[in-house]
């Protein structure tokens, strides 16, 4: 079947899982789907960076990237935004584009960093390892999972009013360092009287910032790029306990900077003048549906919005039509503490298979594995909406390894007292409580890598698409009377390469048709 067009040329890359779906390769598959409908060279003038900061980890072209947008793999894409919802810490911004500029692409030039986009910094790192003891240390909770990053806290910063913008570094440094100390100041009260910090965790956390950072950037340093005591918090640490070399850290934050004054814009007009010129602006979101402050189940959300109506805030234009993908796993993986309904025993032969392919692309942390969730994924259908269903690894449920068993579709949640839900619950304490309901399905043994259209699937593998498609719509929409227009199935991944994907796929009528059969 031939693409159908985009409805808009503002396009929205989300998530509708709990993140880790494999977003960052839908950037090429629209670069070059919008080449050949339009016949021009350079149909996406801008991949934006919607929301949140190096938390978000995502994989393009075999680049493993954290703020920057995946069309940095795209030469005719000329502009790499990042909007005002992002917080990004310029010492983590520059690793990462020097880093990524070491590998052949071109990055700083490229960039532009909305002027409202949100400064975070060491003190908010450190903010974020102290609350996480406070939750283990003073609260006696579980630990809520925290990538380290200085998110939350970043977020905090833009409630309470206290927020510093990429377009302070275009003014005075006395301003930048006045602003600067206070919040310097606030995270230091509070991580000693408030978070109760011990002397010992205080300097744990430099060793703790220290590692992750050498780790993370190890290629970096092969490469070149820096050299290893780039990444040595301890440099920053005060003599005494909870104090800060303040001269030091404001110096690095003012010059680093300073490195994307020429990358300082209004956002705003770029996206705009983008829409009149008759080019595209692909949104590029970090986490998913179910990772959002408001409508996911705290403490296991993420600080930003995660989904489609952060395109215009992020962006700053008015709300106008927005053509949304909404991408999942053939199976489903979470990472951190969530209560995980369709999770896979650790002994299960599948489960030991999936969990050698996943690991976070922002921490390296071991992600869990379930089995698809059709009702998280109908339900943000239902309520976030999508265009586009994207579906990818179902090359990892082909049996092998020593696995040879059904594979199975979380269909409904079912609560002790018997209730049946077809949708996720609101209230977390009804949540929690509940059991999968499962539908089974035959497995497929055949490779399927090389397939390049629906028809090349074995059968097997054709009906567990059209189950998941099924069921997520049936979830959305009950099981009477659906919409004349579904969503369509757009992309199948069947492999890591990016051109190991299928597009020739029937329309969502025809699909559901063969589940029925």
């Amino acid at each position: 079947m031939a693409l159908q067009p985009f409805l808009s040329p503002l396009i929205a890359d989300t998530g509708i899982s709990f993140g880790d779906e494999g977003k960052g390769r839908l950037i090429s598959e629209v670069v070059r789907e919008l080449q050949d409908s339009t016949g021009r060279p350079d149909p996406v003038r801008i991949v934006l960076k919607v929301n949140g900061g190096a938390n978000s980890g995502h994989t393009a072209g075999g680049l493993k990237l954290n703020l920057l947008p995946g069309g940095v793999i795209e030469e005719s894409v000329p502009i790499l935004g990042l909007g005002s919802g992002v917080v990004a810490d310029p010492r983590k911004l520059w690793w990462e584009t020097k880093a990524t500029e070491s590998r052949g692409f071109e990055v700083l030039s490229r960039l532009r960093i909305d002027e409202r986009t949100m400064v975070s910094d060491l003190g908010h790192r450190l903010l974020d390892l102290a609350w996480e003891s406070y939750r283990e240390n003073q609260l006696k909770l579980p630990a809520r999972g925290s990538t380290g990053r200085g998110i939350t806290p970043s977020y905090l910063d833009e409630v309470g009013q206290w927020q510093i913008y990429y377009a302070d570094f275009l003014g005075c440094p006395d301003r930048f360092r006045k602003r600067f100390d206070s919040r310097l100041d606030r995270a230091l009260l509070t991580i000693k009287e408030v978070c109760q910090v011990t002397e010992d965790e205080w300097f744990n956390f430099f060793e703790t910032l220290s590692n992750a950072e050498s780790r993370a950037n190890e290629p970096a340093v092969a490469d070149g790029a820096f050299p290893p005591e780039e990444f040595d918090f301890r440099r920053f640490r005060g003599e005494r306990p909870f104090e800060l070399d303040r001269d030091a850290l404001f110096e690095t934050y003012w010059e680093t900077g300073n490195l994307f004054a020429e990358a300082i814009a209004d956002i705003r007009e770029l996206v705009l003048t983008t829409i009149e010129n008759g080019q595209s602006v692909i949104g590029e979101f970090g986490q998913a549906y179910w990772l959002d402050k408001r409508h996911g189940f705290a403490p296991n959300v993420t600080a930003s919005h995660s989904y489609t109506p952060e395109f215009f805030q992020s962006a700053g234009i008015p709300v106008q039509p927005l053509h949304t993908f909404g991408v999942c796993k053939a199976y489903d993986t979470k990472v951190g503490t969530h209560d995980f309904l369709t999770e896979m025993p650790l002994e299960d032969s599948l489960a030991i298979k999936l969990r050698k392919l996943e690991f976070g692309t922002s921490t390296g942390r071991q992600r869990m594995v379930g089995w698809f969730d059709a009702v998280e994924k109908g339900t943000a259908l239902r309520y976030g909406g999508f265009d586009d269903l994207v579906i990818n690894k179902l090359d990892a449920l082909t049996r092998g390894d020593s696995w040879e068993g059904k594979l199975r579709i979380c269909t409904g949640y079912q609560a002790p007292d018997g209730t049946v839900y077809n949708r996720v619950p609101r209230n977390e304490v009804v949540r929690r409580e509940c059991k999968a309901i499962y539908e089974d399905f035959d497995g497929w043994d055949e490779d399927i890598c090389e397939a390049r259209s629906f028809d090349a699937l074995p059968a097997e593998a054709q009906r567990y698409v059209a189950a998941m498609t099924y069921y997520t719509l049936a979830s959305a929409y009950g099981t009477e009377q659906w919409p004349e227009k579904l969503p369509n199935l757009r992309y199948i991944g069947v492999g890591p390469d990016p051109d190991e994907i299928i597009k020739d796929i029937p329309e969502t009528a025809a699909i559901i048709e063969l589940f029925k059969s």
